[in-house]
């Protein structure tokens, strides 16, 4: 059953995305043989049923694809694959709790299993969390778990998570040539980036999230919406569930007169922000801007009434 919920999510998966050359030979699968497995094994009800939801997803059709899937459970109710694709389902729907439940069911069942926690960081992302918030739900003690984060990190650009998550691991030849792929990217990075007269000390260059916060307030202030947006695209690809650095994209937007863009980055911070009234607020002002722009008046109007008297 194992190997068969691995074809299953290698059928849906593999097509749109693959590791780098430095991945493990075992995470690489053969579709053919992936497929005939899963022919030979299951039912037709069930073939139906789950290459249905996986077409119904592929158009968008999020509702359609729950429920063939759920039917799948039914008729399955011990295949991975299937939470793995429920997972998906109620995340490309935005429904992240129910997306979470799922995505733990099949990464507990299967923790060696890159993809399965590949789905998982991307729900925790959605809502503005980690990994670490589940240490007690994921068996940590995995070291094939532990580097499968550590690739997806790596893929993330989050480097610094990287590493701390290769230093808990014992020396391997996956350790020592993930981590000096993340010391050249680090390095070539850091090279890259325009550098002010005067203005870049060590604090910046070692904290990249404080150079980007001072970054993207010294644009705002100057009102250099231009390299505002060129700022945070750069920041979003470190740091992709930093709500300010949505918020200020969408403030470029906004003052770029791309008001539709500016609704979708700002929808975006919302989905991100936790606790933070007064960027709440902002965010709130920029979309009544945007909603303004575009002539959806009774939306402005809705998120300046959630704009917090004083603000």
């Amino acid at each position: 059953m194992k190997k068969l919920c691995v074809s299953l999510v290698c059928l849906s998966g593999i097509f749109h995305f693959s590791l780098a050359t430095y991945a493990q030979e075992d995470q690489q699968i053969d579709v053919e043989q992936s497929a005939e497995v899963f022919l030979e094994q299951y039912t037709d009800e069930f073939q139906e049923s789950f290459f249905e939801a996986l077409k119904q997803k592929g158009i968008e059709n999020y509702d359609k694809a729950i429920n063939l899937l759920l039917e799948c459970k039914r008729l399955d109710v011990e295949s991975t694959a299937v939470d793995h694709e429920l997972a998906k389902a109620y995340l490309a729907d935005k429904q992240y709790i129910l997306a979470q439940e799922y995505g733990l069911e099949a990464l507990n069942a299967s923790p060696a299993n890159y993809w399965y926690l590949n789905t998982l960081v991307e729900i925790l992302i959605k809502q503005g969390s980690t990994i670490s918030t589940l240490d007690a739900q994921i068996p940590f003690d995995s070291p094939k778990l532990k580097e499968n984060l550590a690739l997806i990190y790596f893929r993330l650009k989050n480097y610094e998570s990287a590493l701390e998550i290769l230093n808990d691991l014992r020396t391997s030849e996956f350790k020592q040539q993930l981590t000096n792929k993340i010391n050249d990217s680090i390095t070539k990075k850091q090279r890259d980036i325009p550098k002010k007269e005067n203005t870049v000390s060590t604090t910046t260059i070692t904290n990249p999230l404080k150079r980007y916060n001072d970054q993207i307030a010294e644009l705002i202030e100057d009102n250099d919406f231009s390299a505002l947006l060129e700022i945070t695209s750069e920041a979003l690809e470190s740091f992709p569930s930093q709500p300010y650095y949505y918020y200020a994209q969408g403030l470029g937007f906004n003052k770029n007169s791309n008001a539709k863009k500016a609704v979708e980055v700002l929808e975006m911070a919302l989905d991100y922000l936790l606790e933070d009234s007064d960027l709440a607020d902002k965010i709130y002002k920029e979309l009544a801007t945007a909603h303004t722009s575009l002539g959806n008046i009774s939306k402005a109007n809705m998120y300046l009434s959630k704009i917090k008297s004083g603000s």
